[in-house]
């Protein structure tokens, strides 16, 4: 059975419209329906299904817990994060690393802040798989920040042979951390993709929308994004998925 978004050409997230939850250890931002949060307007965009901007205290986590049939992306922004799977993997995810984890069939893992005096800031983000019952995989990569200076990083593709890491979606994702005042172009990389892009920092205006940090629109039926950076510079991730998956 085919899904297909119902979403218009152009949808605008602000910060402020977000899901939130402050469990006291765990301060989440949901950009899509998570948890105790449901926004019947807010399910997906395309084969996006959760953006969490989240928040760990020190010495703090998740239990273990599993997962099936979905693509995780784990971007840690700020201080680490201590990894643990039945697949044997154990190790710690630093600032700047991204992990991803296809569950396919099923994996459990635990997600812990092992510092017991700093915060870990981090993205987690799940995306519908091309295909179901997929052997499950792990992998974790080291980014280079001076790759994104006034330039997108790729970070996330399709393709084991490109840069960043892959995942079993037709999806590319994208980090930049650009000047005030520069004006970029993103194409998309698919026919039928769609972006999600949010400003991480700074302020932007994308596709003709002022945006503020944490602020995000998702646009599709288009070829190209315009990108105007605001007087603070920005930084943006940018998600580019399928609109029609299975």
């Amino acid at each position: 059975m085919s899904r297909s978004t119902s979403l218009a050409q152009t949808v605008l997230h602000r910060a402020e419209t977000r899901g939130h939850a402050d469990h006291g250890w765990l301060n989440a931002w949901h950009s899509f329906s998570f948890a105790n949060w449901h926004n019947p307007e807010r399910l997906h965009f395309g084969a996006l299904r959760v953006l969490n901007d989240d928040t760990i205290a020190p010495g703090k986590g998740f239990g273990t817990h599993p997962h099936d049939n979905m693509e995780i992306v784990t971007i840690v922004t700020e201080g680490a994060l201590m990894h643990k799977d039945s697949m044997g993997n154990e190790g710690v995810i630093k600032a700047g690393d991204v992990q991803v984890m296809s569950a396919g069939t099923g994996i459990q893992h635990s997600e812990f802040n092992p510092d017991p005096e700093h915060r870990t800031k981090l993205f987690q983000i799940w995306l519908f798989p091309r295909e179901r019952g997929l052997t499950p995989r792990y992998e974790q990569i080291t980014l280079a920040p001076e790759d994104r200076v006034n330039k997108f990083q790729q970070i996330v593709s399709p393709d084991p042979e490109d840069a960043g890491t892959w995942i079993h979606q037709d999806a590319w994702f994208q980090l930049g951390k650009f000047d005030d005042g520069r004006t970029e172009r993103y194409a998309i990389k698919r026919a039928g993709n769609g972006v999600y892009a949010m400003v991480v920092s700074g302020s932007a205006e994308i596709h003709g929308q002022p945006l503020s940090a944490r602020d995000a629109i998702g646009v599709s039926a288009v070829a190209e994004l315009e990108i105007k950076t605001g007087p603070e510079g920005a930084e943006l991730l940018l998600i580019d998925v399928p609109m029609e998956f299975n």
